[in-house]
């Protein structure tokens, strides 16, 4: 954002420079007012006159620091709004630097991180190789050629038809979903987990992304123990094995992860080559297998099952067969070869077009691959039987008179006798060889090369996309320690140290070496993934923030939360442990990030439907009639700047914490425009402060010529609905006596409002005062200085620390002149210093837990219960719960015992308990000479003294001076001023060691106590005393005992 500075009386913009563009052309143009105006010709040539206005330019929209080098930037409006005012002396840029990353770390923040450019070499792939390729190598995995039969076997085509498409169900919904968000804007590198996390926020999106970053890793394992399975299967029936079966997985899949890592860390390029070939061999034994089943069958095929086309085999394959299986779990094994779908989400960052290339991408792969799937199965289903023996032998060669019955009739009926697998396991068939596929082909090898191809390129594809992700999640920087494997190396910023991470994770999972209990595990971190997914898009559509305008049209929000559900019910039939400890996991991570508050601000839908709930919240409020059980403190504080009066903000936090409302409210006074540069610069670093400092409240200013007319505005317009500040609180002005007339009615002035718009007025005064400005001020000069310092050390001595020439001549000047800057703003005299110790310590008292003591309450007058009710509030917070009531009243002489029984009664019948209860029968004497005399010191400067002037000079004088004390006045409240005097001394004597005190707020009649007399009484009554606080409630019942 643009700043402004002063110089000579010009405006001028701090992103300008002068070296930045070629030599401006001018042409003058006459002004009846004699101005003329610098003329920019493309703005000329689109409305033919002069205007700083700009034409509407992608570059202006684009994130600070997405752009390094020079960003195209609009005139501001102040700019705008100015520049006639200043007779048109204003510079207004072009374009303003960006700083590039220099370290060698990418951008902590992927959505204004620099994106690649495409002349620097780095490889950019279409939507067919990109994501069509990548998503169907990765979808058509393992269990196309050694699980899809045993699937079929054991559910029949009829439920198996079910699983796939309950499969394509779940990821065609989730490709809509993903489909919708990722063409809502730039989608850059890190697939699932940026188009969560974008959404949804970092607390989903961190938790999610290191989960779904996980089970890329896992399925790394689970498609290379596939392809293992393959090897070690031509191994055994060649008798050559290494060790044993488990043993052999294990070494073949670790040597097949350590050749697939080698071809990742090449890069993309090679990686991309590899997968095409793959392809190629994908492609052609899948071709094979329905060409196989058109060739007629062998005795040797037949013995194992294998008849081609017959009406009877699909018939007897339709029903389900389950053996020590059921649905789910056969759907669970199943699932994980629908998972491919984010393959190409995944290298997101590696895309052309990401926003065009992965909707049409994925959906079309999921179609192809479905049909594929399904096409496969329906013919394996219609060619295999369940069970075979595998022995030429058990051909029938006389079926006359055979009588086929049991689970093989479609065999028996075809001439083979497979009956005895219903007695002993048997080694052939649907439910028996996981090499199905390569029998059925019509040549064997192709098979074992596709189931290869399959394997691998999953593998590899998994491989890459657990780095891309994780690298993406550190690049946000949102788990601090996982920051190291943001780095990443070459013209593609290949994340080398995920990819060994990566590796070490597969490899572990790999010596389990059983697929059947890495596949559920794997179900349920992708389908906690797609549920996201698909939440996010139903969120976001839920929200209805006009930044949610996604270019792909064809989902619908209560299919996608449709789709959410059925992948949280999904992941607890497949594996309800499983599905609890994903569960478990993600919430784990989510309170993590939410108690690490990461840095972040990508607009998610979480902040949209937090902005509508609470405006129908509020809207909700309005409609209610408030009533007296509900009151709650609702402050209005006029603290200043957030960190000016730090124990008027600590108290009021107390009086609201959570349950209430607590403004901290500020009115800068000046010329309107610099107030109004202030008051909006620092509108969003007070809230932070706020925020950082876990002080929920609110942070309000607003730009006034006097104090007063900015305290009624903040008074009148502060609010929304039902949810508006009822209690004002201020601190007392301890400089009253010398801060002059003008600054005393304005005070005093805000209470008489305060009063007027109904308001309870709470007044803080600690003895050593509140105000810490002058503090902070020093110190962010010293810290500026230090800061300014810092830069011109690393300006001016380059290569290591060592000045050479020029640069150590131009230091010592510089140095001369912060020298001479910090003795300016250096440490005060030591009695200054003592003052300022003393007024810090008092500035946290409030901040702290609180001692063991009491809370006084003088609760003096009726005002309709505040004056007891906001101590009884301190009492229930953790800080003050130390701290005991006790209530002093105002007693008739030989009365206290009765007193006494009517406030315990009143207390009980509120619920308060407090059993420490006074009566103050002497209130009515008079105070003691020595007490008057510091009272008519006090107001001596401030009286008129007209009673010892004839009356023509008295008049005169009032006149002259209306806002002094006359001697008529001071007498006329004499009883009420010597009361404050005779409460001031009865409070020394009963409260001078308790936590804090709370009276009583004497109120000031309108236009009848002078200003001056009211502070004197003010300051008279709370003088020398521990903190306490002055309450007046608007005498109207904050308290009552009806139920």
């Amino acid at each position: 954002m643009e700043k402004y500075r002063s110089n000579g009386g010009e405006h001028v913009n701090s992103a300008y420079d002068s070296n930045l563009d070629e030599p401006p052309v001018y042409e003058e143009t006459d002004f009846s007012n004699g101005d003329h105006r610098t003329v920019r010709p493309s703005v000329v040539s689109a409305f033919g006159h002069d205007t700083l206005d700009r034409v509407p330019n992608i570059d202006f929209y684009r994130n600070a620091g997405s752009v390094s080098g020079h960003r195209a930037v609009r005139p501001s409006l102040q700019e705008l709004h100015d520049v006639f005012q200043k007779n048109g002396a204003i510079s207004v840029a072009d374009t303003v630097q960006d700083d590039g990353v220099s370290d060698g770390t990418p951008s902590d923040d992927l959505e204004t991180g620099a994106p690649t450019d495409d002349n620097k070499g780095a490889i950019k792939f279409g939507w067919i190789r990109g994501v069509l390729v990548r998503c169907m190598l990765n979808i058509w995995g393992v269990m196309l050629f050694i699980r899809l039969s045993w699937v079929f076997g054991q559910a029949g085509w009829g439920l198996g038809i079910v699983v796939i498409a309950l499969s394509c169900v779940v990821t065609t919904i989730t490709g809509l979903s993903m489909s919708a968000i990722c063409t809502n804007g730039v989608v850059r590198g890190g697939g699932a987990y940026y188009l969560i996390s974008r959404s949804l926020g970092p607390e989903f999106g961190g938790s999610i992304g290191l989960i779904f970053a996980f089970a890329n890793a896992v399925a790394v394992a689970m498609y290379v123990v596939g392809f293992a399975e393959t090897v070690v299967d031509l191994l055994k029936d060649n008798d050559i094995l290494m060790v044993d079966i488990i043993n052999d997985i294990r070494i073949v899949g670790c040597i097949t992860v350590v050749l697939l890592l080698g071809i990742s860390v090449a890069g993309m390029e090679w990686e991309a080559k590899a997968q095409i070939v793959l392809l190629v061999i994908l492609l052609v034994a899948i071709a094979n297998v329905f060409v196989g089943t058109v060739i007629p069958a062998t005795n040797d095929k037949k013995s194992k099952g294998f008849f081609n086309y017959n009406a009877k085999i699909f018939a007897e394959n339709f029903t389900p067969a389950f053996r020590d299986e059921t649905f789910f779990s056969v759907f669970s094994i199943f699932f994980p070869a629908a998972t491919g779908i984010l393959a190409g989400a995944n290298i997101s960052g590696d895309l052309k077009d990401p926003q065009g290339g992965l909707p049409k991408g994925t959906l079309l792969a999921i179609l192809i691959t479905g049909v594929t799937y399904l096409g496969v199965a329906l013919c394996v289903s219609a060619t295999v039987v369940r069970d075979a023996t595998g022995n030429v032998t058990d051909a029938i060669t006389n079926a006359v008179g055979m009588h086929c019955n049991g689970s093989a009739v479609a065999a028996c009926e075809l001439g083979y006798d497979f009956s005895s697998c219903a007695v002993q396991e048997c080694k052939y068939g649907l439910m028996n060889n996981f090499q199905v596929m390569t029998m059925v082909s019509g040549f064997g090898p192709l098979i074992i090369a596709g189931t290869f191809s399959a394997t691998l390129s999953s593998a590899l594809a998994s491989l890459v996309s657990a780095p891309k992700v994780f690298q993406a999640l550190c690049k946000d920087n949102i788990y601090k320690g996982l920051h190291f494997f943001a780095k990443g190396y070459g013209k593609n910023n290949e994340p080398i140290r995920g990819y060994v991470l990566t590796f070490i994770i597969s490899v572990a999972f790999i010596l389990i070496g059983n697929l059947n209990t890495i596949a559920p595990i794997i179900s349920n971190f992708f389908l906690a993934s797609y549920a996201l997914i698909n939440f996010s898009c139903f969120h976001a559509s839920y929200a209805k923030s006009p930044g949610w305008r996604p270019a792909y049209k064809y989902y619908n929000m209560w299919l996608s939360l449709m789709g959410a559900l059925l992948c949280c019910v999904v992941m607890f039939v497949i594996n309800w442990w499983a599905a609890l400890l994903t569960y478990g996991i993600e919430i784990l991570l989510y309170v993590y990030v939410t108690v690490k508050k990461p840095d972040v601000n990508w607009g998610s839908s979480t902040q949209a439907v937090t902005f509508v709930s609470a405006v129908n919240n509020a809207l909700s409020l309005s409609g209610v009639e408030d009533h007296v059980k509900n009151f709650r403190p609702q402050i209005l504080a006029l603290t200043g700047s957030t960190r000016t009066r730090p124990a008027l903000l600590d108290l009021a936090h107390s009086l609201t914490k959570n349950y209430g409302l607590c403004l901290t409210c500020e009115v800068l006074l000046g010329p309107r425009s610099a107030a109004l540069q202030e008051m909006n610069s620092g509108m969003e670093k007070n809230q932070m402060w706020l925020r950082k400092n876990n002080r929920k409240a609110f942070y309000a200013a607003v730009a006034c010529d006097n104090f007063r007319d900015g305290a009624a505005a903040l008074l009148q317009a502060s609010g929304l609905g039902r949810m508006k500040p009822n209690t004002l609180m201020i601190g007392f002005k301890k400089n009253w006596k010398t801060a002059g007339r003008e600054a005393i009615q304005n005070y005093v002035g805000v209470l008489h409002d305060a009063f007027d718009f109904e308001y309870g007025t709470v007044m803080l005064r600690v003895k050593q005062g509140l105000d810490v400005s002058h503090i902070i001020e020093a110190e962010e000069e010293m810290l500026k200085a230090a800061k300014e310092q810092q830069e011109l050390d690393n300006e001016f001595m380059p290569n290591g620390g060592k000045a050479k020439g020029l640069f150590r001549k131009a230091r010592k000047s510089s140095q001369q002149v912060l020298t001479t800057r910090v003795s300016v703003c250096g440490p005060p005299p030591p009695d200054v210093a003592k003052m300022n110790e003393k007024l810090l310590e008092a500035s946290a008292q409030f901040k702290n837990k609180q001692p063991k003591g009491t809370i006084d309450v003088w609760w003096l007058f009726d005002d309709g219960g505040l004056t007891l009710l906001l101590p009884y509030i301190l009492t229930t917070r953790k800080k003050w719960k130390d701290s005991k009531l006790r209530i002093f009243i105002a007693g008739q002489p030989g009365r206290a015992e009765v007193d006494k029984q009517e406030m315990k009664s009143l207390l009980q019948k509120f619920r308060v308990n407090c059993n420490d209860i006074h009566v103050i029968e002497n209130i009515h004497i008079a105070p003691s000479p020595n007490s008057l005399k510091k009272l008519e010191d006090m107001i001596e400067p401030f009286r008129l003294h007209e009673g010892s002037k004839d009356t023509a000079q008295a008049e005169a004088m009032k006149k002259e001076y209306p806002w002094k004390i006359s001697d008529a006045e001071l007498c006329s409240f004499e009883e009420k001023t010597n009361l404050q005097i005779r409460l001031n001394e009865i409070m020394q004597e009963n409260s001078k060691l308790a936590n804090l005190i709370i009276v009583s707020m004497p109120i000031a009649r309108k236009e009848s106590v002078p200003d001056f007399l009211y502070m004197a009484w003010l300051d008279i009554l709370t003088k020398d005393l521990p903190p306490t606080l002055l309450i007046r409630g608007n005498h109207k019942s904050v308290l009552t005992f009806y139920s």
